[in-house]
């Protein structure tokens, strides 16, 4: 079952997408630790869709990272279907790790770091 990650589904879309987006770009990002859990998965679909790497898999990325064309999109794009689906073209799966940190000094939420293997 999905985490809901204390939000409405609109709102933890938008997260996950823009985490994503994140992870791809910078290839590292620091977050709580249920939400790089649920992270892993969407990341490690559109690296699938990156090595698959034909138009259909392209629109299907482009749509589930941004509504509106940005500059900062493109790049997303242009890397994943790039330099990631060059970088794991042998690699069957497991394309992220989790660190788990520890936790958080505010409020105690335990800390994560996702990243690409």
């Amino acid at each position: 079952m999905a985490r809901k990650l204390g939000r409405a589904t609109e709102t933890r879309l938008s997260l996950l997408r823009n985490l994503t987006a994140d992870v791809i770009l910078h290839e590292r990002v620091e977050t709580t630790e249920a939400k790089a859990k649920e992270l892993k998965s969407s990341v490690e679909k559109m690296i699938t869709l990156g090595k698959r790497g034909d138009l259909h898999a392209r629109r299907q990325a482009a749509s589930f990272l941004y509504s509106k064309k940005s500059e900062e999109d493109e790049q997303v794009l242009q890397k994943l279907f790039g330099e990631i689906a060059e970088r794991y073209e042998d690699r069957q799966g497991g394309y992220t790790r989790v660190l788990k940190l520890g936790p958080r000094r505010g409020d105690g939420a335990n800390m994560a770091i996702i990243e690409l293997v």
